[in-house]
């Protein structure tokens, strides 16, 4: 075993088994060994790519998106304009320069990035201006009209699962069997929480519940009403959890779960129901397909345009990264965007109500 693999198995033995949201929070976050405090996650040397990575026109889409929004709600100044899990800054980089020409909304935009991890924080300051602010959660934020990209954050938060039985639930629980991690369900238990889910699901049914999730999306939506705006959420996942999505990723590979904590990315389906209950009073957009929301937003436009002075090995790369980002059988239709505004206001670009 590794470090945090003994000290992961040290707690079991002095706690007894622990839940799938702790073993996360140990693996993802552990200041010495967690997951995104060792690791260079991001882009083709590394575990995983995310959609900024394949192609600027993603960053660029979403950001002339805010700044549509941003214009449908009277351009107010100053604004913050906000993105939660920037990582290494290159989503922001790439809508910062496709918003330049939009008259004043770079003067009125204040950036702030939510960031857990020391290590991408400075990433991020090299890759972004000076003027950028980190934050380590949504409640220090100042109050102010905000506009928000959420992409693949909600993902990699901490959850927790449970199996159906009777009218109660098990949880499932990470132990130790002969001293290694093993997964395990606990002795049946009523979960008051879960009540409206036994009309939907039957015995052996697993779901995942994330309350680190939920508690962001209820921060994020007592911020907005308060003070206006608008947030794009684009993620994996469905309208409501059902079966189990928990996953770990390495070298752009599926890999155990439980073996060797810290090394590989762990990461589950986002259930999008709960955000838009979480969010009230806003009001939630229908979910969009990654693929329709950016056709929507005129990524074949754009991709022509760029495509114009390209040709050989970039041309196919460019034209590989816009099928991988809109097609059904790659990103289009896993990744799904939800947007969340007050009741009142227009609707942003690229959703329906």
């Amino acid at each position: 075993m590794n470090t945090l693999a003994d000290r992961i198995a040290q707690i079991i033995r002095a706690d007894g088994p622990m839940t799938i949201a702790s073993y996360m929070q140990h693996c993802l976050l552990d200041p010495s060994d967690g997951y995104y405090s060792t690791r260079e996650p991001f882009g083709a040397s590394g575990d995983f790519v995310t959609a900024p990575d394949i192609s600027q026109m993603f960053g660029e889409l979403l950001g002339l998106a805010i700044a549509q929004a941003w214009l449908d709600r009277g351009a107010p100044a100053p604004f913050n304009l906000v993105e939660l899990g920037p990582g290494r800054g290159t989503l922001m980089a790439d809508a910062l320069r496709a918003t330049a020409g939009v008259r004043g909304f770079r003067e009125a935009a204040r950036v702030h990035l939510i960031e857990a991890s020391p290590r991408l924080r400075a990433i991020q300051a090299d890759t972004l201006p000076a003027s950028v602010k980190h934050h380590e959660s949504l409640g220090s934020l100042p109050d102010a009209p905000t506009f928000v990209i959420a992409n693949e954050f909600f993902d990699a938060l901490p959850i927790r699962q449970y199996v159906r039985d009777g009218k109660g639930w098990r949880e499932r629980v990470v132990g130790l069997v002969d001293d290694a991690l093993r997964f395990g369900l606990t002795d049946v238990m009523v979960q008051p929480d879960l009540t409206a889910r036994l009309d939907d699901t039957k015995d052996g049914d697993l779901i995942e519940i994330s309350a680190a999730a939920t508690n962001i999306a209820r921060d994020l939506g007592e911020h907005l009403a308060k003070n206006g705006g608008v947030a794009f959420i684009i993620d994996y996942g469905d309208w409501r959890s059902l079966g189990d999505t928990l996953q770990a990723v390495k070298a752009h590979q599926s890999a155990p779960i439980l073996k060797a904590p810290g090394t590989s990315d762990l990461t589950a389906h986002v259930d999008f129901e709960t955000l838009a209950q979480a969010a009230k009073p806003l009001a939630a957009s229908r979910l969009t397909p990654q693929g329709v929301f950016l056709e929507r937003l005129g990524i074949t436009t754009r991709a022509r345009a760029l495509a114009s002075s390209l040709d050989g090995t970039a041309l196919d790369q460019h034209i590989a990264a816009h099928r991988r980002l809109t097609h059904a059988d790659e990103m289009g239709t896993l990744f799904k965007v939800m947007a969340l505004y007050q009741k009142d206001s227009p609707l942003p670009p690229g959703v329906t109500a």
